[in-house]
């Protein structure tokens, strides 16, 4: 592949690649079976030249390669408030990666549209939410790949062997113990993404095992866990004593080593990340925003309930991918929700274009990502809630929040 025998696009992809890996130490090169692609966001010109470098050399991905969100909605771009000059960079942008043979996904959420790996299968995924769920809830094999890097790895369809890709590097050696928190908190959804929120502060760099959360536990509910602790301290990898498949037991996890350390997990320590998640107080309200992860079906349907044929007063916003936009249309559930004063926004982010009236005010959000970048990236001041105190709020235009089950 360096010599050029596949092609110039091959050659400069496997030129990267071997040069990473030499840098980290590899000592081979892996096959890999599907990779997710991070590089079809716009950042700036450079990535544009890079994908269009590839895609005049003739590149081809060679393996099924989902593509992230981009910074355009493709269906409806006039909701996204880029200037022309940038607008035309994005578009072209998500144009080359389509070119290279991507699929257009344009998610951030592969795994809930199809794109689900086997446990034990190397990929190469980009993208902090995606990366974490297929590793830790799918037990799939991946490093944290950067752009360009994801891009490279899916035209040779290859990776350097270290990190997580190597079954030793896998182990938990910290141990979380949920029992003392109440099992009723662990049935709502802001829990999860406190729970991330907080392990990704205080994992520093160690593999956690969890344990006595429900056997039930949703594949919402271990997305929104995986995006706050990828957010917060760019875990890569989670297990769930008897839910996650490198996890059928604490020990299992632990490849039957003593944890190096255990922390007993307390409702006044999740409180107190809880309120860190929020940097405004509970005055002002100009926004609502869902989806980061990108929503899906399920989260649509609870929506919908928490609605119950209640109308926003101020804007909800919930970014979503294609493939639950036409699950919606089929059920005739688009209509219902703008009727409800609901903005649909497909394809992007909240946090990654401009989509807000405003580049300044308060948003309210169940996800910790959001709450993470939204101070930074947006210029919105956060309050963090649960689904139902997100939906409460936006039809009464101001804060509202159920305080009872964090007591």
């Amino acid at each position: 592949m360096l010599e050029g025998a596949n092609g110039a696009a091959t050659a400069t992809a496997m030129r990267i690649i071997s040069e990473m890996g030499r840098i980290q130490g590899a000592e081979k090169l892996i096959p890999i079976s599907s990779a997710h692609i991070d590089g079809c966001l716009y950042h700036g010109a450079s990535g544009v030249e890079f994908a269009e470098l590839l895609v005049s050399q003739q590149g081809r991905v060679t393996v099924p390669s989902s593509l992230n969100v981009g910074a355009l909605d493709l269906h409806s771009p006039e909701k996204i408030k880029l200037d022309e000059h940038e607008r035309d960079l994005a578009r072209r942008l998500m144009n080359a990666y389509v070119a290279l043979g991507c699929i257009p996904t344009w998610t951030c959420a592969p795994y809930q549209a199809g794109y689900r790996p086997q446990a034990g299968e190397n990929i190469a995924w980009a993208e902090s939410n995606a990366i974490v769920f297929a590793n830790s809830v799918l037990g799939a094999r991946t490093n944290r790949y950067g752009d360009f890097m994801d891009i490279c790895c899916a035209i040779t369809g290859r990776a350097p062997y270290v990190g997580l890709h190597r079954p030793e590097n896998r182990h938990a050696t910290l141990h979380i113990n949920t029992a003392s928190v109440p099992d009723r908190l662990k049935r709502e959804d802001a829990f999860y993404a406190v729970l991330g929120f907080w392990l990704g502060r205080v994992a520093d760099g160690q593999i956690a095992v969890i344990s006595a959360l429900p056997g039930e536990v949703t594949d919402d509910h271990l997305k929104s866990l995986g995006a706050s602790a990828a957010s917060s301290g760019g875990v890569a990898l989670f297990h769930v004593a008897g839910v996650t498949p490198e996890a059928p037991t604490v020990a299992a996890a632990l490849n039957h080593q003593p944890p190096r350390q255990t922390i007993e997990l307390t409702l006044e320590t999740l409180v107190s990340e809880r309120d860190r998640l929020s940097t405004a107080g509970d005055g002002q309200l100009d926004v609502v925003a869902l989806g980061s992860p990108h929503f899906s079906l399920a989260e649509f349907t609870e929506l919908l309930r928490l609605l119950g044929g209640r109308r926003c007063t101020i804007p909800l916003i919930v970014c979503t991918g294609r493939h639950v936009i036409s699950q919606l249309e089929e059920k005739g559930w688009v209509r219902s929700l703008e009727n409800l004063g609901v903005e649909l926004i497909m394809d992007t982010c909240v946090v990654v274009t401009p989509i807000l009236a405003r580049s300044s005010g308060v948003l309210m959000t169940n996800s910790g990502k959001f709450a993470h970048y939204s101070p930074s990236l947006t210029g919105h001041e956060v309050v963090f809630g649960s689904l139902a105190d997100c939906v409460n709020s936006a039809v009464a235009g101001t804060v509202v929040r159920d305080e009872s089950g964090w007591h």
